[in-house]
């Protein structure tokens, strides 16, 4: 009687675990064999979400394709459900797809102005920021927030002292690499934020061994050119797009008047330039009155302005994506045309612009280009002008954008396409 009482149970555990086995290794089997697409078109619920989940998939060591062209600049992916549950924890719409699917998307693919695109490594992310609270919030610190890209600070200190070496990708925030403050003087020298910031500005500098602000600057942008000319990939807003310019052309003359530095301007500072030490911009002229909220002639808003913000619009260029990859991947959209947005520099002039540098986007009809990418050396730069593609007249002191609210925001797109595009293969990189 105890011989059968201890065979019995045996013989059901050892069916149960054969079972259990083999229906561990049919789900096994399933899970590794899925093909999960986010789409990217109008059918995706956040897209701004959905560029954490490809890159959450990268930290995962899961490469992802991107599909250009196809459904927004949809993703595609193959594992385990993990995939799926992120995507759908997260909100992001997801399809399973068969082999049978996956095969006939590619066909489709190769016949039209599109290609797959393989993301392989999450590029290590840094934002260039003050270490103090200024008055007016960033776009692309939002954007990485919300979509859930993590990312580290840094700041003049580590700039000069090479900790750039350790990103692949680098935002600048909006920053005056010239030294005159935001030219905010005639509005706000006496806010208690800008006088802050002076003191801060003053006192890091001199801590660095520069005498004034715009020194300190200058070295900094320097440092920023050498990191891009090696391979970094970096990306500006706003007036950090053409005072970084300015003050790389101005690197052996001074610009700035007594308020800002304690002495004059150079006389003829004008005809000092060098634009052979530029990247994006060349022959532009800088703005000698310090009382003007403006750096030089290179930011354009008449058509902004002029049409207001129920009219402001400006259109994505289409590229080849079999051939010109690098374009193609910063414009994904499920848009072709995006609503304008105003920043201290809102739109770039066209004729200011070198010839080798690629338009992007740009106000049709006018003289007014809003997004553009450029190589330097092994690296790239994208300025997209404006401040937040959310908030038409972002003014300081304004509430930060709620991003939940603009969960499809085309604008934010264009920013997010930059954080994904170091992770390509650089085989696809053909610019």
């Amino acid at each position: 009687m105890n011989f059968k009482m201890t065979r019995a149970p045996k013989r059901r555990c050892g069916l149960a675990a054969g079972l259990l086995l083999a229906l561990l290794l049919l789900f096994s089997t399933r899970a590794h064999a899925e093909t999960y697409l986010i789409p990217m078109d109008l059918s995706q619920a956040d897209h701004l979400k959905a560029y954490g989940v490809a890159f959450w998939y990268l930290e995962q060591g899961v490469n992802v394709h991107w599909l250009l062209n196809y459904r927004g600049g949809a993703f595609l992916a193959e594992g385990g459900d993990f995939l799926e549950k992120r995507a759908l924890i997260k909100g992001v719409s997801i399809e399973t797809i068969s082999q049978a699917q996956k095969t006939r998307i590619l066909e489709t693919m190769d016949g039209q102005n599109m290609t797959d695109v393989l993301l392989e490594k999450a590029p290590k992310v840094a934002i260039y920021t003050p270490p103090d609270k200024l008055p007016w919030d960033d776009a692309v610190t939002l954007a990485l927030t919300y979509a859930e890209v993590p990312y580290e600070t840094l700041w003049d200190e580590e700039v000069l002292n090479g900790d750039l070496e350790r990103f692949d990708w680098l935002h600048l925030h909006h920053e005056d690499f010239t030294g005159q403050y935001g030219r905010f003087f005639a509005s706000f020298k006496d806010a208690d934020w800008y006088k802050r910031q002076q003191v801060l500005y003053e006192m890091l500098a001199k801590q660095s061994g520069f005498a004034k602000v715009s020194e300190h600057k200058k070295a900094v942008a320097r440092k920023l050119k050498n990191y891009v000319s090696r391979g970094g990939f970096l990306f500006a807003m706003c007036s950090a797009t053409d005072t970084y310019d300015i003050a790389l052309a101005a690197w052996k003359t001074d610009i700035c008047e007594s308020m800002y530095d304690g002495d004059p301007m150079d006389a003829g500072a004008q005809q000092k330039l060098d634009f052979d030490e530029t990247i994006a911009f060349e022959d532009f002229r800088i703005v000698t009155n310090p009382m003007v909220y403006e750096f030089s002639d290179i930011d354009v808003s008449n058509y902004s302005k002029a049409v207001g913000p129920e009219r402001d619009y400006f259109g994505l260029f289409e590229f080849s994506a079999k051939y010109d990859p690098v374009p193609t991947m910063l414009t994904q959209n499920h848009v072709s045309v995006v609503k304008g947005f105003l920043g201290q520099t809102t739109a770039f002039r066209k004729s200011l612009i070198k010839k080798h540098v690629v338009i992007l986007g740009q106000s049709e009809g006018t003289d007014e280009v809003k997004y553009l990418h450029g190589k330097l050396g092994k690296g790239t730069f994208t300025y997209l002008g404006g401040h937040d593609p959310e908030d038409y007249q972002h003014a300081v002191g304004d509430p930060p954008t709620d991003l939940s609210l603009h969960k499809n925001s085309p604008g934010y797109r264009l920013i997010l396409n930059n954080i994904l595009f170091p992770a390509a293969k650089k085989k696809e990189r053909k610019t």
